[in-house]
């Protein structure tokens, strides 16, 4: 089973869990921005304890100074701007803050896009170039699809996803308990078997972006309307009890994508995933 077999190992970016409870808190997790009554909608983002986050939507502003600053290690999923658009930001704001570099995690694809088209110096500086406090203001690390990284009790592997860039998911063991994400996906024959050999697994975040109205539109974005969504959750042959919440629904879109999964019916009944809801694990 994969995470037993993680948890035997060690690994060269700390070490490997020994039942470490693990917090994680929705930072943002919608679609889109904007405020909708007295909600105000932010983009995804997860922080994992005080020191990780998985991508750098416009969630992260919600952090203090001191919060961000504190953040050692970021997990991009893939180069789509509400993903990472506090990243550039958040950088910059807590460099001279910190005394060691931030290491942005993602596959070498998506690292390459991003110092391509963000840190170039034409949309922003290039913090891997730039010494702050005697140190790069950040660092880039490639990860690797089912290749898991190890810190301070805590293991991340990546998962693989299917949309319009390179991309991948990520699952969060603790030890005690798993927490994986999917990321932004389509219909993806590789997660599920990989997530059936998770021995702990609680929680699944999965996006569903669009009404099975877009069908057309969900398709060609590469991402999951709620009868796909349906069929890829009855491929799936994961514990009964594990909790499925819905991330990345476009703005003005809840209520309806929600009654539409209902409507599918699968066995998890899944919910919403909210802005400020915490897993321990």
């Amino acid at each position: 089973r994969i995470n037993a077999s993680l948890r035997a190992g060690t690994g060269s970016t700390g070490d490997v869990n020994n039942g470490v409870r693990m917090r994680v808190e929705v930072l943002g997790c919608s679609g889109g921005i904007g405020r909708i009554g007295g909600q105000v909608l932010q983009t995804t983002s997860l922080r994992v304890d005080h020191d990780i986050l998985i991508d750098a939507g416009t969630g992260v502003a919600g952090l203090t100074l001191a919060e961000m600053a504190a953040i050692d290690h970021v997990f991009i999923t893939h180069s789509h701007v509400d993903h990472i658009a506090a990243l550039p930001l958040m950088i910059d704001s807590v460099a001279e803050m910190r005394q060691a570099p931030m290491t942005i995690y993602a596959e070498a694809a998506t690292l390459e896009i991003l110092r391509e088209h963000v840190f170039n110096w034409a949309i922003w500086p290039d913090f891997s170039e730039i010494t702050v406090c005697k140190s790069m203001a950040i660092r880039f690390q490639p990860v690797a699809v089912g290749a898991p990284l190890y810190l301070g009790g805590r293991t991340i592997t990546p998962l693989p996803a299917v949309h319009a860039v390179p991309a991948v998911g990520y699952c969060l063991d603790s030890g005690a308990g798993s927490l994986a994400f999917t990321g932004d996906t389509t219909a993806n024959d590789a997660l599920w078997p990989m997530l059936e050999r998770v021995d702990n697994l609680r929680h699944l975040i999965i996006e569903t972006a669009f009404p099975d109205s877009e069908q057309a539109l969900a398709l060609r974005s590469k991402h999951l309307h709620p009868s796909l969504l349906a069929k890829e959750l009855a491929r799936f042959a994961g514990p009964a009890d594990l909790a499925v919440h819905i991330s990345h629904i476009k703005p003005g879109q809840a209520e309806r994508i929600m009654r539409e999964i209902a409507g599918h019916g699968t066995r998890f009944s899944p919910q919403m995933l909210q802005d400020g809801q915490i897993f321990e694990l």
